[in-house]
């Protein structure tokens, strides 16, 4: 509380924070615009009756648009998508490797690159969309598109394209002029703008008798639990000590300090359960689709709730843990640059030594944090299906929720510090 009070006495720091909750508001106004065309009852009904599937999982991350098919129905997911690939690409080619170690001009053009790659995801998922929505029906056979044809396509392309685009200008300019990252809190806005629905559906629930009331505070409390967790382990670190050789210059002594390199026991954060996710609702999806008689015995043994969907899934989990840690983090890099800074781990020989001690550490946490993250994402599910409760912020989402949530309070405080340190410098009269 006080550090709210702090933040309302800088006026920088009130005009970022408005700035971002103007730009939120734009956001969920633009997920109420419908896309023309829909017959939004027949849409609605058809995703509650799918929401197990991958279409849930999208229509969480979009905050609804996709329910709605509003303008913004793709939501954020090309441009992180996108993101990926380029990441994951910088590995295979070394022009973007080369790229990304030209700093600030260099992350421009990866930027860029990332740009083009939403629009053109954009393009092919809208026109994919598209093409699939004529063909469907909702429950009751009425038709999903009022008017199809090669018209309802190119326009659909166009406006879901042209809402993505927005939608990542959104997130660049809150990164830019506001507060947290831009893209995350968009994200997290759609998340959380379905809460007080839930809320209301477990109060119907408590009222109709299908919760008991015992039951309500051993939610409450496995939910606070659930969050204590993941802050916890989304906040801690291993602090390898690196000791800097001391260096004399002319007359000057250089280096001789200590410090430490801090390593995240969640270096992979949420990307790992969102992949696992996806590859694990395509079951279900594909099974909606295709009536053949294998193909359902498929997706009904691979359901949420069933042994083989949880055993699936941790084990994806551990592989995306380690897979995109392998990607994202490199020893041999760390090890290379504290050589040339003349520093070294105490006990550890600098070089091919460090690289190894740095990649077993590594390794442990990662085994660490991917079973952090399947615990996290497997224990809601297991409630919801056995024991019907309405546990609505569960894995992937509560990870993204709080996440988001610590790094932007992290990034408030780090505007506080910030604005302290210019009052008292120019209090002081210096510069």
């Amino acid at each position: 509380m006080s550090g709210l009070q702090n933040a309302a006495k800088s006026s920088e720091l009130r005009k970022r924070i408005f700035f971002t909750l103007a730009m939120l508001a734009v956001y969920r106004m633009g997920v109420q615009v419908p896309t023309p065309g829909i017959n939004g009852e027949a849409l609605a009904a058809f995703f509650t009756k799918n929401a197990g599937t991958l279409f849930g999982m999208f229509n969480m991350f979009s905050g609804g648009a996709l329910e709605n098919f509003s303008i913004f129905a793709l939501g954020i997911m090309p441009y992180i998508s996108a993101s990926i690939i380029i990441q994951l690409l910088t590995v295979v080619i070394p022009q973007l490797e080369t790229l990304k170690k030209e700093g600030a001009s260099g992350q421009r053009k990866i930027t860029q690159y990332t740009r083009y790659g939403t629009v053109g995801l954009s393009i092919i998922q809208g026109t994919f969309i598209a093409t699939g929505l004529q063909s469907m029906v909702g429950p009751g056979g009425e038709p999903i598109v009022l008017n199809p044809g090669t018209p309802f396509v190119l326009m659909t392309m166009l406006t879901l394209t042209a809402g993505t685009s927005f939608i990542m200008w959104l997130g660049e300019q809150m990164t830019e002029r506001g507060i947290g990252n831009g893209i995350s809190l968009i994200i997290f806005a759609g998340i959380v703008a379905r809460g007080p629905a839930a809320l209301v559906n477990s109060f119907q629930l408590i009222k109709a008798g299908e919760i008991t009331l015992f039951f309500v505070p051993l939610i409450i409390a496995f939910m606070v639990g659930v969050v204590g967790i993941i802050v916890f382990f989304e906040t801690a670190q291993r602090r390898i000590p690196i000791q800097y050789a001391k260096r004399v210059v002319g007359r000057k002594v250089y280096g001789g300090q200590s410090s430490h390199l801090p390593l995240k026991i969640n270096i992979a954060g949420v990307i790992p359960p969102i992949f696992a996710s996806s590859i694990m609702m395509f079951p279900a999806t594909i099974g909606g689709f295709v009536q053949v008689e294998w193909v359902q015995k498929v997706s009904a043994a691979m359901a949420p709730g069933t042994f083989y969907y949880y055993l699936l899934y941790v084990v994806m989990i551990v592989f995306f843990c380690f897979f995109y840690t392998a990607v994202t983090f490199k020893p041999d890099d760390v090890a290379e640059n504290l050589k040339k800074n003349g520093g070294f781990i105490p006990g550890i020989r600098p070089g091919r030594k460090t690289a190894d001690f740095i990649d077993k550490v590594l390794t442990r946490l990662t085994v660490v944090g991917a079973i952090y993250l399947s615990v996290v994402c497997v224990l809601p599910t297991i409630l919801i299906s056995k024991f019907n409760l309405p546990f609505y912020f569960g894995g992937t989402a509560l990870l993204i929720v709080v996440g988001v949530a610590i790094d932007t309070v992290s990034q408030v405080q780090s505007q506080m510090v910030m604005t302290n340190y210019e009052g008292f410098m120019k209090s002081s009269g210096k510069k």
